[in-house]
């Protein structure tokens, strides 16, 4: 576990109501963080403090630390929405094992919108003060540096063919009952990626999804982990997926028969189990709707399920999100069976990818997605980036079928990079 500080002291976050800053992609500095959903939300920007965490005891360590920098905090905050006063962002591997391990992120300053409401906050070391005006605190403008040519590898269909028919056997065979399997493919840019190239296109393709950047991992997720608001928590499950025609007619045609579909259904019915059965511990009462709906996005459609619950102790998002994940919709069921088959399957570390990624605020409430449709970018040289998909494995499952789901969940971020 690593743990940044910058001075002695208590932390102090300052909340201020502000005028309506405009669209909060315009305002965000080249290394700031964002998670953006239909307008609305929240860009940061500089450090305040960082845990940077590793293995099995990631999320545990994550919330030891995030407990004690709240435990003393002063927080000023009048408007008191979700997002405003103390903050922090993070993001965590997919695998105990990944090398990616999890970070939170404290940032320096914040800027939110939410309905009719708008507030910048300040986060330092030092009591008291005056929140600097938006303009000081973002400095002079930086323009969105241009991508230049980008090429993204095509992967390898044959390699990916074997894998699911081989998790079919195994399926088969009654070893899992499902498996979520992923692969990667690299991106090559002529120029250092900006995340704000990046975030754009995306922001503006994928509205209803929450467009998020967390120390390099960068993506527009469709998929809700859970959000606790005073008490209420939220999970959006989605498995079972289609790739619309862009026709209407024949979208509403192939909509439905997604909803009958046996397969899909199947695989949606763990997923929404997976998530219900840890939730069910945590509230004094649940609702899973008897039927999933289905969501429409450009790339895809979904089989989705939205479960709420009310909290019947103080479960704080993070302790929430170290429990549900990982879902049926990003493993497998059963869990560790069908991580073994991973592991034994994907050759691949997934990093960030189909992790938890998302913020929680002082008194634990937060938004935490599954970081799907996504992309992270190379530390160590910015031209490069590592694109994501997975794909929901059971019985009924076609190798070649699948190949073409991960393709169409490909393509956001294809898209977002120029690629396409």
């Amino acid at each position: 576990m690593t743990v940044n500080s910058t001075t002695a002291g208590p932390l102090s976050a300052r909340t201020v109501a502000i005028s309506d800053p405009g669209d909060l992609l315009d305002l965000l500095p080249p290394d700031g963080y964002s998670w953006i959903r239909r307008g609305e939300g929240l860009i940061a920007w500089g450090v305040a403090e960082r845990f940077d965490g590793a293995g099995a005891t990631r999320y545990t360590d994550a919330n030891a630390w995030w407990r004690r920098l709240t435990r003393h905090a002063e927080v000023h905050d009048d408007l008191r929405q979700p997002g405003t006063g103390l903050i922090a962002f993070g993001s965590f591997a997919f695998s105990d094992a990944s090398a990616a391990g999890g970070t939170m992120i404290v940032p320096r300053f914040v800027v939110g919108k939410r309905g009719d409401h708008a507030w910048m906050t300040e986060i330092t070391r030092a009591p008291g003060g005056v929140v600097p005006a938006l303009a000081d605190a973002l400095g002079e403008a930086v323009p969105v540096a241009p991508l230049g040519n980008v090429s993204v590898e095509t992967g390898d269909s044959e390699t990916w063919n074997a894998a699911v028919s081989t998790a079919i056997l195994r399926i088969v065979d009654g070893e899992v009952d499902k498996v979520v399997l992923a692969r990667a493919v690299g991106a090559q840019a002529e120029n250092p990626i900006d995340v704000r190239a990046v975030l754009r296109p995306l922001a503006d393709d994928y509205p209803s999804c929450w467009t998020f950047h967390v120390d390099g991992l960068v993506g527009a997720t469709p998929e809700l982990l859970a959000r606790v608001d005073h008490g209420l928590v939220t999970s959006r499950v989605l498995a079972g997926t289609i790739r619309p025609t862009g026709d209407e007619l024949v979208d509403l045609a192939h909509a439905a028969a997604l909803a009958r579909s046996s397969k899909d259904r199947e695989e949606h019915e763990y997923a929404v189990r997976s998530v219900s059965e840890v939730l069910v511990d945590h509230c004094a009462s649940i609702n899973v709707p008897e039927e999933p709906s289905v969501l429409h996005l450009p790339n895809v459609m979904h089989l989705a399920t939205d479960v709420t619950g009310v909290l019947n102790h103080s479960a704080t998002s993070l302790e929430l999100v170290s429990e549900l994940h990982p879902s049926a919709a990003v493993c497998g069921t059963p869990t560790l069976a069908a991580a073994a088959v991973i592991d034994a399957l994907e050759d691949l570390d997934r990093g960030r990818y189909a992790g938890p990624v998302g913020w929680t605020n002082a008194a634990g409430d937060g938004e935490w997605c599954i970081a799907l449709r996504s992309a992270e970018i190379n530390r160590e040289d910015p031209t490069r980036a590592r694109l994501f998909a997975g794909c929901g494995i059971v019985a009924a499952s076609v190798p070649e079928s699948e190949w073409a789901e991960s393709e169409a969940k490909l393509e956001p971020m294809r898209r977002a990079l120029g690629a396409l």
